[in-house]
């Protein structure tokens, strides 16, 4: 339950007191009385107000409202965003407009109307909800334009595949097309990403990423596309979506194809028609954002088995960089090695490192079916259980692949993901929720492809 907005009234007369506090109780407001300027002051040093409701006198021999006009002084440097009105039984229009001058929002003549009371109470409440929401509302967007202003790491690119990936990406990010990016799991599909969003004539905008299988499906609308104050029960303000927030930016959609069909068929309207309404209101607003999306399923096979829609992956699919697994660019180890190395070292205070001879062939033997994310992980945990200044086998934790390489390189996509699913779960005894995270994948896309594959939780 909401809390009741709390309104202070400064009067030093006691029915004054008690009759505005009947009123303010009766609309569902908590009133608190203060008989002096000293005490109103004191009430808000100790405690929080939604509104002030205050009289211009305080003594029987004053009647010039200064009392008053100091408070107000007072009070704007101590709360500026509080809300303060003001009333008199010796009111003048002079008096009202150096009051509304000091920062007063309305001004109330004694003895007053309970009407125009009530509504001058509702109206400066709902202002000062409207613009605490709208502060945090941008506090909000904000963080989301910090976080997409974060630089992406460097595409290593020593090897022919990945020649190609970079001569693409080049190529494709300033002509502002739709780009999808295709290749398993922890190929680095979100480096690519915003890798053409900074490239592109749009840098300047945020880039807004957002994990599609991370979604609840009866919050999809509202992340998407924001809703509107009071739309449904928890919706107590005014909210942006990821597509409002990417107006005239990018907009990442990673794990496109975990979408339902009905989720398919609201991502395309905007993509046809750059319109969408927030939950709650019959605004219809415009964008104008470019789509980035990246998946490690195969659409085309989707599409012919009536899981994914067509005419959504044509609006997707206008460009396709397909990303290579990094058993097949394995010319770029090395860099790749040196690059976690060092940001792992500095991470972890350790001493630089170096990468001995035996632990680098483990490396380049190894098939690392979860890729970069993978390799990544290994590194990372050879940095921690390091025993001297340079890397060893044993501290990798991996098995050298022998022939495993060629039997990982004859499964198709489906197959390298079920076994990389099942290896992720014996590494993590079984822990699904372990397993997930260290697959870069959200609980609910996990579980679906278990699912999928007819894999248990405790299958190792």
């Amino acid at each position: 339950m909401a809390a009741k907005p709390k309104i202070l009234i400064a009067d030093d007369q006691p029915d004054v007191q008690r009759a505005i506090s009947f009123i303010c109780t009766a609309e569902g407001y908590q009133p608190i009385t203060a008989s002096s300027p000293a005490a109103a002051l004191k009430h808000l040093t100790e405690g929080s107000f939604d509104l002030l409701l205050m009289d211009m006198n305080y003594r029987a021999d004053h009647t010039s409202g200064e009392e008053g006009l100091r408070l107000i002084q007072e009070i704007r440097q101590l709360r500026p965003d509080l809300p303060v009105v003001v009333m008199t039984a010796w009111g003048s229009i002079a008096l009202a407009v150096e009051a509304l001058k000091l920062g007063a929002k309305d001004f109330l003549q004694k003895p007053w109307d309970n009407e125009r009371l009530i509504q001058i109470l509702r109206t400066q409440l709902e202002l000062r909800s409207a613009l605490q929401g709208k502060a945090k509302l941008e506090a909000e967007n904000q963080a989301w334009r910090d976080a997409s202003k974060t630089q992406p790491e460097p595409l290593i690119s020593q090897s022919p595949a990945m020649r190609e990936v970079y001569r693409m990406v080049e190529q494709v990010a300033p002509a502002d097309a739709n780009v999808l990016i295709t290749g398993e799991n922890g190929t680095g599909k979100n480096v690519v990403a915003r890798l053409i969003h900074e490239r592109s004539t749009r840098s300047a905008r945020p880039l807004i990423s957002v994990n599609m299988g991370g979604i609840p499906e009866n919050l999809f609308e509202s992340e998407m596309f924001g809703h509107v104050k009071g739309a449904f029960t928890d919706a107590r303000a005014d909210r942006v979506g990821r597509f409002e927030l990417a107006d005239g930016g990018s907009l990442f959609l990673d794990e496109i194809g975990n979408l339902t069909s009905s989720q398919q068929s609201k991502i395309l309207r905007v993509l046809e028609t750059g319109e969408f309404e927030r939950v709650g209101s019959s605004r219809t607003q415009k964008v104008d954002t470019r789509i980035l999306s990246a998946t490690n399923s195969d659409l085309q096979r989707d599409i012919q088995n009536g899981r994914f829609r067509e005419d959504l992956f044509f609006r997707l699919n206008t460009i396709e960089i397909h990303l290579p697994p990094l058993r097949e660019r394995k010319e770029d180890l090395p860099a790749l090695v040196e690059l976690f190395l060092t940001e792992l070292s500095q991470r972890y205070r350790k001493p630089a490192l170096k990468v001995g001879p035996d632990a680098m062939r483990v490396l380049q033997e190894y098939h690392w079916p979860g890729n970069l994310r993978e390799l990544r992980h290994v590194i990372e945990r050879a940095v921690l259980l390091a025993r001297a200044d340079f890397l060893e086998a044993r501290d990798l934790g991996i098995m050298q692949s022998g022939g495993r390489g060629t039997a990982i390189e004859d499964l198709d996509i489906e197959g390298v993901e079920a076994h990389l699913i099942k290896k992720a779960l014996s590494r993590f005894s079984g822990n699904a929720n372990q397993a997930a995270e260290a697959l870069g994948l959200s609980r609910s896309a996990f579980y679906r492809r278990m699912q999928k594959y007819g894999i248990k939780a405790r299958e190792g």
